[in-house]
Parts: C-alpha cells; structure tokens; sequence
C-alpha cells in the first residue's frame, strides 16, 4: 500500500487507480486509522517501519493471532470466496482469463506488475 500511494504521488499510477479502497481499506480499518492519514505519513518520507508503528500507537495495535488470520485472509482473497467472479472479471479485461496460476488477488496484481 505504502508503495502505491509513492508511486500515485510521483504520477505513476493510472488516472483510474482506486486508492484507498479493497484492500488498503481493509488494512486501514484492521489498524483503525484513515487512508488519509496513512498517505500524509508515507509522503513526509517516513520509511515503512516508522508508518506501521505509527499505526499501531494512534490506532490499534492487533496480536500475533489477528495479524495471522488477516494475512491468511488476505493471501486467500479471490480464491473460492465472495471475490472470486471480481477476480475472474479483472483477469477477462487484462487478457489474463487463460492464467490458471492467478488464483487469487495477490496473484493478479503480481502478474499484472509483472506485464508492465
């Protein structure tokens, strides 16, 4: 998320990149803190560390449990859930339906970065 909204600032996304919703909204709300507020912090040069720990002291800081089950539902998402047809969707519009290893979000946008 941290680098996305650098390379947004630097002009390098496109016009049509949703920021701050998917899954940097289910971050933000995870760690309780405004999307806003996490780009004010990363573009003031504040390196990655120093913007989690600042997440963690003004919103809430989770267990090693509840980072576990976020990261295991995020690495998930898109795979045989509610998402799934949305990801199928994206993989038709950047001719990736023919992909049978892009089986989950993560896998799309690691392809998709891959392709540019």
């Amino acid at each position: 998320m941290l680098d996305k909204i650098r390379l947004h600032a630097q002009g390098k996304l496109p016009a049509d990149y949703k920021r701050g919703t998917g899954t940097d909204g289910r971050v933000c709300r995870f760690l309780h803190i405004e999307y806003p507020a996490i780009v004010e912090r990363t573009l003031a040069g504040v390196a990655d560390e120093e913007v989690l720990e600042w997440c963690f002291m003004h919103g809430r800081k989770p267990n090693e449990e509840e980072i576990f089950i976020f990261n295991a539902f995020l690495s998930k998402r898109g795979w045989r859930d509610n998402q799934t047809e949305e990801l199928e969707q994206m993989k038709r519009e950047r001719s990736f339906s023919n992909r049978s290893d892009i089986q989950t979000f993560f896998d799309f946008h690691k392809a998709d970065e891959q392709e540019d």
